[in-house]
């Protein structure tokens, strides 16, 4: 098919191009020389472009929205990795199309530049390349290019909400909307700003998604590779093998999956029999959680990340980053419960109200990740996976304050392992900081479909959070 004959290109390109500081001619014989060295280039730093082909090509050719994707010549790397789960990409693409592609209360290059803004928190170069290019193409001020300066008083703005729902939405107030609403010049409408907060969350989020897969850019459409993020050197090992029973430690990993089952089952089973806990203890379980998390932080040898000045330009506060909701000799703000301010009861129904077009899909796709699944883990088939994926969603979401009342966190600790807390943090609370080496030593035994799954509940736990904040804030305004 026309799909299976793109995806064994060796570059899945976007004929409009990504990057906008290197020069098309630069080193183009070296570049190729260089690529002819390495090797096919897949679409991912982190997984193997054999593998993605092995796992996903078949769905993929079934699936209509890339197929629709491809018929428009825009089929990139990102699309390819999220494509491994068809059923998940498809609502994912409907609510992106949305906010970047469809009619609505922002102009279409004031969408772009905002994703530009989202995107340029995290260093994403790879979104932020992307939006430059689209902004221009929907006819967006190329000076508006030069940074945030050059930009509408109206969107810088936006800087200091999307400072925090980048990374400390639980600080977000019904004070920072007013600022926002009031009537005055260079006043956003409610409509606006509601396009505006789930665009914001929705860049975020994909940003940890790039990051946590390892996206690659897409090369030019001549061959010549687009600028890459950098990966610290250290990091330039192989990715995990599709039979780790070969490897050193594969007997070791298997033996981990068998541990992780049967802690599944028994966790199940006393579900079943409804060993119930206190209140007052899962209260302290989720303190407990909370105060650990604080340790589980990347190694300190994890070079920080270079700001680009390509970035920087449209980040206002470049220092102010993810802070720990439990920090030490810190006064907290108070844990969120999420009883108090529930997605199904509370934030769906104020964006149908103000955003209708949006709130459906975004329900469908926090929906179809959470639900998502093959009942497989690793080389087992028929297994129900519903607990592990409740304890990763509720550990995101722990990270960024949320309490569930009938949630026993003590989940968390028995089927999380520590490598792959540290993976879930840091691509949800710091992504710039991933590296291949946290891809490759959490779940060693599993699929690499199944690592991109957990970044699909990354992707929308972390949306959802922030989003909670931010609807809660403004029903507070509205109250």
């Amino acid at each position: 098919s026309q799909l299976l004959g793109r995806l064994r290109q060796e570059n899945h390109l976007n004929p409009g191009g990504r990057g906008c500081s290197e020069p098309r001619s630069r080193h183009r014989t070296e570049q190729r020389e260089s690529r002819a060295r390495r090797g096919p280039r897949g679409p991912s730093a982190f997984i193997p472009v054999e593998e993605v082909l092995r796992e996903g090509t078949e769905s993929l050719e079934q699936h209509l929205g890339l197929e629709a994707l491809m018929s428009s010549g825009r089929v990139d790397n990102l699309a390819v990795v999220m494509g491994l789960h068809p059923d998940y990409f498809t609502c994912f693409w409907r609510l992106h199309y949305l906010l970047l592609h469809t009619d609505g209360p922002l102009a279409s290059s004031w969408r772009h530049y905002i994703a530009i803004m989202a995107a340029a928190r995290h260093q994403c170069s790879y979104l932020v390349g992307s939006h430059m290019a689209e902004f221009l193409q929907t006819g967006g001020d190329p000076e508006w290019l030069l940074g945030l300066h050059r930009a509408p008083e109206k969107l810088r703005k936006l800087s200091e909400i999307n400072k925090l729902l980048a990374h400390r939405p639980w600080l977000i107030t019904k004070e920072h909307i007013q600022a926002l609403l009031k009537t005055g010049e260079h006043t956003w409408s409610l409509a606006e700003l509601i396009q505006a907060l789930v665009l914001l969350t929705h860049c975020h989020s994909l940003s940890s998604f790039v990051f946590g897969c390892g996206i690659l850019p897409e090369g030019d459409a001549d061959g010549s590779p687009a600028p890459q993020a950098p990966t610290p050197p250290s990091e330039q090992s192989s990715p995990p093998s599709r039979d780790p029973l070969n490897n050193s430690g594969g007997f070791e990993s298997a033996r981990e999956v068998e541990a992780l089952m049967e802690r599944m089952q028994q966790l199940q089973e006393s579900l079943l029999r409804d060993e119930g806990t206190s209140q007052e203890e899962m209260e302290s379980r989720f303190e407990l959680e909370k105060s650990e998390s604080l340790l589980v932080t990347p190694s300190a040898d994890i070079l920080e990340p270079s700001p680009h000045p390509d970035m920087l330009c449209f980040v206002e506060d470049p220092a102010f980053g993810y802070e720990d909701f439990t920090r030490r000799g810190a006064q907290a703000p108070p844990t969120f419960r999420a009883q108090d301010y529930t997605w199904e009861d509370h934030g769906y129904s104020l964006i149908q109200r103000l955003y209708p077009e949006g709130g459906q899909l975004l329900d469908e796709k926090f929906q179809a990740a959470y639900s998502l699944t093959y009942n497989t883990i690793a080389m087992h088939r028929g297994v129900d996976t519903s607990v592990l994926r409740r304890a990763i969603w509720n550990y995101i979401h722990c990270v960024f304050g949320i309490r569930y009342d009938d949630y026993d966190y003590g989940e968390v600790n028995q089927l999380l392992e520590r490598n792959l807390k540290v993976y879930i943090k840091t691509v949800a609370c710091y992504p710039e900081k991933t590296t291949r080496r946290m891809y490759n030593v959490f779940w060693r035994h599993f699929r690499h479909s199944e690592k991109v799954h957990v970044n699909l509940l990354l992707l929308e736990a972390r949306m959802q959070a922030a989003l909670l904040y931010a609807l809660r804030a403004i029903t507070r305004y509205m109250t």
